[in-house]
């Protein structure tokens, strides 16, 4: 099982949950090796395989070339968690082109230029298989001064719909989960104590209950749930 973006954050949760259910996992990093390393460590130590492959998923024949050598060496994957992503907040009006520009890179070009490369083999296994985008609350109701976030993360959530169609009859499943404030080292603050205030169930969540959602769908249970987003954000939307 591939997942993308798990050096750190949600991403080296999901990783952590996901070899605990009993998956070898494929770490991936842009930059920060050591720290996936590390998330390998713990994997290895729970019984299970794992090794960590860096590319920038916005560079789309770097992805390809190192997806495809690790497919060759290795065979196809059961699945990918594609939770690489970015923020760059900012009044629209005020919005940088570059925040635009790599909020959506990130997002949607990234999802295009990991995704595509493991599909046919992933189709060629003629098995089963699990797509979990991570999409957001965010691309489900907007969120001020995230108009390039929200609209990265609603154009995951329309190609998770679209692909999930298109798989469906092969027993691959794509969905998206969808998390509202997690508590990371992304949140902290004034801003995030005010956001807080305005959660139905008054805290953040963890990047544990982001993977135990991801979990559930990675396994047997959700062999016919598809083309779904699932919420993780105490009651925001």
């Amino acid at each position: 099982m591939l997942v993308t973006g798990s050096s750190r954050g949600i991403g080296r949760a999901v990783a952590l949950r996901l070899a605990r259910d009993g998956f070898d996992i494929v770490l991936h990093c842009r930059h920060n090796r050591d720290d996936a390393e590390a998330a390998a460590t713990q994997i290895r130590a729970l019984g299970r395989e794992a090794r960590v492959l860096c590319f920038d998923v916005t560079e789309r024949a770097t992805a390809r070339e190192t997806l495809e050598a690790d497919i060759a060496e290795h065979g196809a994957y059961y699945g990918v968690i594609c939770n690489a992503g970015v923020t760059a907040d900012g009044a629209f009006p005020a919005l940088s082109d570059d925040a635009w520009d790599r909020v959506l890179s990130t997002s949607l070009d990234g999802f295009h230029n990991v995704v595509k490369p493991l599909v046919m083999p992933m189709i060629r296994r003629r098995a089963p298989g699990r797509i979990v985008v991570m999409a957001s609350v965010s691309g489900m109701m907007g969120n001020r001064g995230q108009v390039n976030y929200s609209a990265a993360k609603a154009g995951l959530i329309g190609a998770v719909k679209a692909l999930a169609v298109e798989l469906a009859k092969r027993r691959i499943t794509v969905n998206a989960v969808a998390p509202g404030l997690i508590d990371t080292d992304m949140t902290a603050g004034e801003e995030t104590e005010a956001a807080r205030r305005g959660i139905p169930m008054q805290r953040l969540g963890t990047a544990e209950e982001v993977a135990g959602a991801v979990s559930f769908l990675c396994g047997p249970d959700a062999g016919y749930v598809t083309r779904q987003v699932l919420s993780v954000n105490g009651g925001l939307c």
